[in-house]
């Protein structure tokens, strides 16, 4: 590996003692006008969960294929719609896909414990990296446990170190100091979730899956603090698509100390995404309101709010899943799914076979979400 160009961590340096907030000023007006527009959204929704779950699997795909990950839309739901029994079906799939899975859940995990009252702590993201990495690839990387050799951020195709994280022996004093940061420091949420993100990835505490749970930070942090009153905001997206300027900013502050220049980056971030988001829940809740006189009138049913609900949820789904876990009586159930098959309003993935049920996809709204 070729070590000339290699950006040393900024000992010493964080938080940063004078931000300039001239210079990120008009940046952080337009992200929090953004975030507040998407966030108003999330509140006028009737059931948030059921209409942006699609948003939380997007995420889950981007931010595993930014390390490396490679996995659909469709392999995830299809999984999720054949996952009776977890491991039985992890030997199925490619272990990338089970990878990604183990993204969406760790993240939901971490959401679920928060909402019971635990704090975005040391020991909450142990815990996360230890639910990503408990398979596959991650499996042999020191899941839940911080680095005890010194690790590098490398350009694999050119043998070039592009950084050198904080060393094992002061890793430690960062984590504390970065969580001392986050609980006390009484700057604007978005520039200390900027400041927290840089940092978090400088310090690279884990062996492998640093980048993912950085980004899940991301989305813990703005809901924990009130910023976003659902965790359904994801910011891998334009992360992924700025990839190259997403490294080299966060290599500028230390080299160069220039922790603006990350800033304005970050909170371009948040306000070209809440867009995006917001256009993509919105076609999500569109959709979601058009379908209902059509359910309705396909199925003359009261049963029919409940059909519409688990398709949204589940857009691939087996007919038994359907059947025993829509709150619908099974006989109605299996008429409804006849039904929306006549109108197309459901598409036939697989037919049954022997033992096997039949898989069904919800094609309109798998066209907002896949990427």
């Amino acid at each position: 590996m070729d070590f000339t160009n290699s950006v040393q961590y900024h000992y010493d340096q964080f938080p940063p003692k004078n931000l300039d907030y001239r210079k990120i000023v008009n940046s952080l007006l337009k992200a929090t006008d953004a975030l507040a527009r998407y966030d108003q959204m999330l509140k006028n929704m009737h059931n948030s969960e059921i209409l942006l779950a699609p948003l939380r699997n997007q995420e889950a795909v981007i931010s595993s294929r930014m390390e490396g990950t490679i996995s659909t839309m469709d392999e995830i739901l299809k999984f999720e719609a054949d996952s009776e029994n977890d491991s039985e079906e992890a030997n199925k799939v490619r272990s990338e896909v089970f990878e990604t899975i183990l993204y969406q859940r760790a993240l939901l995990n971490a959401q679920r414990a928060m909402k019971e009252g635990y704090p975005l702590s040391q020991h909450l993201i142990k815990t996360l990296h230890q639910q990503l990495l408990s398979f596959g690839r991650g499996a042999q990387k020191s899941p839940g446990k911080y680095k005890i050799e010194q690790n590098y951020l490398a350009d694999k195709i050119k043998q070039k170190v592009l950084f050198t994280p904080i060393s094992p022996e002061k890793l430690n004093d960062g984590l504390e100091n970065l969580f001392t940061y986050i609980n006390e420091s009484s700057e604007p949420i978005l520039i200390k979730t900027a400041l927290m993100h840089l940092e978090f990835e400088a310090l690279h505490p884990f062996q492998d899956g640093n980048g993912r749970i950085g980004r899940m930070l991301i989305t813990l942090l703005l809901w924990s603090s009130g910023a976003i009153s659902e965790p359904h905001f994801y910011v891998s997206g334009y992360m992924e698509e700025n990839k190259d300027e997403y490294i080299d900013t966060m290599r500028e502050v230390s080299k160069n100390n220039n922790w603006e220049s990350w800033c304005i980056f970050f909170l371009t971030a948040i306000e070209k995404q809440a867009i995006k988001n917001l256009e993509i829940a919105e076609k999500i809740k569109s959709l979601y309101e058009e379908m209902k006189p059509i359910f309705s009138d396909s199925l003359s049913s009261k049963w029919s709010v409940n059909a519409l609900d688990y398709i949204f949820t589940y857009p691939i789904f087996r007919n038994n899943r359907f059947t025993s876990r829509s709150g619908i009586p099974g006989p109605t159930a299996a008429r409804f799914t006849r039904i929306l098959l006549d109108k197309e309003l459901l598409r036939t993935l697989e037919e049954s076979s022997g033992r096997r049920p039949a898989l069904y996809a919800f094609e309109p709204l798998l066209k907002l979400v896949r990427v």
